[in-house]
């Protein structure tokens, strides 16, 4: 069986979340895009922040593609849920469209069966599947946090995403 329909698929709707991601947040000024969104703390720029290095670095660079770098960088990062204040709104959403670029690049021939080039220990046994399983975890995990942009964005100037008439 062919898997590039599948992968092309898979890769394709994963584009389609993180333009939702980046869409609903057009236009927004920096103070509502730091804001915080709800009780917790997050704010809109913090969840880009998240999305760019636990979703796109840590998933398809690191535990896909195995690549050094990323792999390092989990050994110094912290607090990938908050933006550091000290990167402007566009510095954040150019990280994010770096990194999504970067783990495209790292996954693109990738086997949809194989299993993961790198597994932190401190998280215990891999529990994932193969390679498919990931990409239907990043795209679950991206779109359930574009949802929440949509709902936080509609509640601050009432602009929607996706307007069914």
């Amino acid at each position: 069986m062919n898997p590039e329909p599948e992968r092309a698929a898979l890769v394709r709707r994963q584009e389609m979340q993180r333009a939702h991601v980046l869409g609903i947040l057009g236009g927004l000024d920096e103070q509502a895009l730091r804001e915080p969104a709800v009780p917790s703390g997050w704010s809109c720029l913090d969840l880009v922040h998240h999305l760019a290095i636990d979703v796109e670095r840590f998933w398809l660079r690191a535990v896909m593609g195995g690549e050094r770098d990323a792999i390092d960088s989990f050994a110094v990062d912290g607090g990938a849920w908050t933006a550091p204040p000290e990167l402007s709104p566009a510095e954040v959403f150019d990280l994010y469209r770096r990194e999504a670029a970067l783990g495209d690049a790292a996954v693109a021939a990738r086997p949809l069966d194989a299993g993961p080039a790198w597994w932190p220990d401190r998280y215990g046994p891999w529990r994932i599947g193969a390679f498919r399983e990931v990409m239907l975890h990043v795209i679950t995990d991206t779109a359930g946090h574009a949802g929440q942009l949509d709902i936080v964005r509609e509640l601050r100037d009432g602009r929607q995403w996706l307007v069914v008439d």
